[in-house]
């Protein structure tokens, strides 16, 4: 595996792994945070300058869109730095992701990103696993062109993972962009039972924790314990009050310790930012339910400190 983070660090004692919070960021004084829901300039379509997206509507976004991929690393990298974001689960176009990881080593997972089943393919991605360029799959969107996760044209990037034991992100949740293909139907977490049963191993994450399927995602979650979800999008796309209450069902239902910070900045770098507030703000967490969800799920998820102590 190419990602390193030095900062992960785990002591063997009596035969059991015990994860230490890494040390912070120079001029850090807060926490690590691992963001599990990271773009290299996407999407795509988004015209430069644009207000960032809101829900529901009708509401106004703010901030503007950046314009260029340079200017997409250089303020997200910031935002990392500001933050004490060590770590990113970094997806997109393969050139771009690739560059992002070369000019911050071991600050990113790479991974690609697919908005339409074959493009790229399975049999384009695998030399990249076999050679260790990429160490996650997806976020795999293809929800937005109106796929559902269960659709037989997945199959191969199942495989593909779990061949590789490489975790995999999806959206699967009932929002989206507005576009012509989306359907809130295909977002069902229930949808994904067929590929949990098909690959027990498999350690897959929904994007938004299936935000607002929280029942379905609660006997997802509950039935399936290598199921994980990420908190990112809603932290800052929806009205605080209703982020809080999704999240606070969640964890009353026993499943603090599976859920993952993401930031989905996309083209607005300074969400980093806002989504470490929407966590660090919900009073109804305790300081370790807020040191899970930021760090500790996620090192535990990615294996960090397995890999750690193999290297």
């Amino acid at each position: 595996m190419k990602f390193r983070p030095a900062a992960v660090t785990a002591l063997a004692l009596t035969g059991v792994v015990h994860l230490v919070l890494p040390p912070s960021l120079p001029g850090q004084t807060q926490p690590p945070i691992i963001d599990m829901h990271m773009h290299a300039h996407e999407p795509a379509f988004v015209p430069a300058g644009a207000p960032s997206i809101c829900r529901p509507l009708p509401c106004e976004g703010d901030g503007q869109a950046t314009a260029t991929t340079e200017e997409s690393f250089k303020l997200t990298l910031e935002q990392m730095d500001r933050h004490n974001v060590v770590l990113g689960f970094l997806s997109g176009e393969l050139e771009t992701v690739h560059e992002w990881v070369a000019k911050a080593p071991d600050r990113f997972i790479a991974a690609p990103f697919i908005m339409k089943p074959g493009a790229p393919s399975a049999e384009t991605l695998a030399p990249e696993y076999a050679a260790g360029r990429l160490e996650g799959m997806g976020e795999i969107a293809v929800q937005l062109t109106g796929v559902p996760p269960n659709d037989p044209a997945l199959e191969p990037y199942f495989a593909l993972a779990a061949k590789h034991d490489v975790p995999v992100l999806i959206h699967t949740l009932g929002i989206g962009p507005e576009l012509p293909g989306f359907r809130s139907a295909a977002g069902s977490p229930l949808l994904l039972e067929d590929v949990l049963v098909r690959y027990p191993d498999l350690r897959i994450y929904i994007e938004n924790s299936g935000y607002p399927f929280l029942g379905e995602t609660i006997a997802m979650m509950t039935q399936y314990p290598q199921l994980h979800g990420d908190l990112s999008t809603i932290t800052w796309i929806l009205p605080r009050q209703a982020f809080h209450r999704y999240l606070k069902g969640l964890v009353d239902a026993g499943l603090g310790r599976r859920l993952m910070f993401g930031s989905d900045q996309m083209r607005w770098p300074e969400k980093i930012g806002a989504a470490v507030e929407a966590i660090k703000a919900a009073d109804f967490l305790t300081p370790e339910q807020k040191r899970d969800i930021f760090h500790d799920n996620a090192a535990r998820f990615l294996r960090l400190a397995e890999r750690e102590m193999d290297r």
